[in-house]
């Protein structure tokens, strides 16, 4: 792709935000400080929920998660096998077994029908991803998860602002994470956010982050909290996140509604430009949901293959327009097949709708003339290979 070619992605980052990375650099307080607690307030807030813990990625939360849930080896974590690989891997990170349910075709999410199914005495909790950032059936499941009391874990990393039936994703679970990536609806360049009502847990993942160091309440003095800096009275882990990232955190989520607007946006833009092309399905949001949009994915209808999507993607590249395929089941990825004996075939939906899927450029700036051309582009791209199947 040449210089002008419009990215699959590129951060909304303003001088705000340069601003307030300036004001952590004057302070000389580059961890540990006021502003990460600041974008914690504003995070668990968006969220509806009393705590955030900041941390080094939404992936680091997960993992945190099932540290302070005592999730560990012989247990089973239910989860999705259509999302980003890191949803999974915190639950093998702990030696636990991840139990994968089918999708529904409509929504992209686990099938609720399905799920309990999957409940076994060795289940520990159940991890709920909003694919692409669509919220569907998270009540559901929680209802589901009350029901047989395990603890329900929100992966909303691709779902930040997004709400169903008026209530906003992070709020579902017993806890919920969001990550910071430069194509997630806000960033910090690297960075998640764990969100949660349960005061004790958001204080083990507070010390969890932290190398295992106590954590000490805002009455506590500098010297009590310096006296113990090298006692640890549990095993912990660097999963802390930075003045700087924090800042720039703070910046996003003071632009938030106006960045949102614009993702809104350019969704709509889509939408009414390929509304009439035969050959895709168009992401489905129910009227009970409110998106952000984290990506724009579109799909092949079922009579394309898996290699004709990629010639799809592979032409797109060519023309200098940034197109993925979002995303390679997990199940499928080489160290699920070798450590748990995953194969083709074992959840048919998901593996039908990952591979067929085209993830589209999608930024806050991008103009109706882009996403005309992003848009005649494709459709070309796939008049030419129904000219090869032919």
């Amino acid at each position: 792709m040449g210089p002008d070619a419009i990215p699959l992605s590129k951060p909304d980052v303003g001088p705000l935000e340069m601003e307030l990375v300036q004001e952590v650099i004057r302070s000389g307080r580059l961890a540990i400080g006021p502003m990460t607690e600041r974008f914690e307030r504003l995070v668990a807030s968006k969220a509806g929920c009393h705590n955030g813990v900041a941390v080094s990625s939404g992936t680091a939360g997960l993992h945190l998660l099932m540290q302070a849930m005592d999730i560990g080896i012989g247990d089973e974590v239910i989860t999705t096998p259509l999302s980003f690989i890191a949803s999974a891997n915190p639950i093998v990170y702990v030696g636990a077994r991840p139990v994968f349910v089918d999708i529904c075709p409509k929504t992209l999410n686990m099938d609720p029908k399905k799920i309990e199914a999957a409940i076994s005495p060795r289940t520990k909790a159940i991890v709920a991803v909003e694919a692409f950032g669509n919220p569907a059936y998270m009540d559901e499941y929680a209802r589901i998860a009350a029901k047989h009391e395990i603890p329900l874990i929100e992966d909303s990393c691709e779902a930040l602002g997004t709400t169903h039936k008026g209530r906003p994703c992070g709020s579902f679970g017993r806890a919920g994470v969001f990550g910071f990536y430069p194509n997630k609806q806000i960033t910090t360049g690297e960075g998640g956010m764990i969100v949660t009502d349960d005061t004790h847990l958001a204080d083990i993942c507070k010390s969890l982050r932290n190398q295992g160091r106590d954590v000490f309440p805002d009455s506590a003095s500098e010297g009590q909290k310096l006296g113990a800096w090298l006692q640890h009275p549990r095993i912990g882990y660097n999963y802390r996140m930075g003045e700087m990232a924090a800042a720039m955190g703070c910046g996003q989520m003071r632009r938030f509604d106006e960045m949102m607007a614009n993702r809104e946006r350019v969704a709509r833009l889509y939408m009414h430009r390929l509304a009439g092309t035969e050959s895709l399905v168009l992401p489905t949001i129910e009227p009970e949901s409110e998106m952000t949009w984290f990506v724009f994915v579109v799909r092949l209808t079922t009579d394309y293959t898996v290699d004709d999507r990629d010639r799809i993607v592979e032409g797109l590249r060519l023309h200098d327009i940034g197109s993925a395929t979002y995303f390679p089941c997990i199940h499928l990825q080489p160290p699920y097949r070798e450590k748990f004996g995953f194969k083709e075939g074992d959840f048919p939906i998901a593996e039908s709708v990952s591979n067929r899927t085209i993830a589209l450029p999608f930024f806050n700036d991008m103009t109706e003339q882009e996403v005309d051309l992003i848009c005649q582009t494709l459709e070309v791209m796939i008049s030419r290979q129904n000219l090869r199947r032919t």
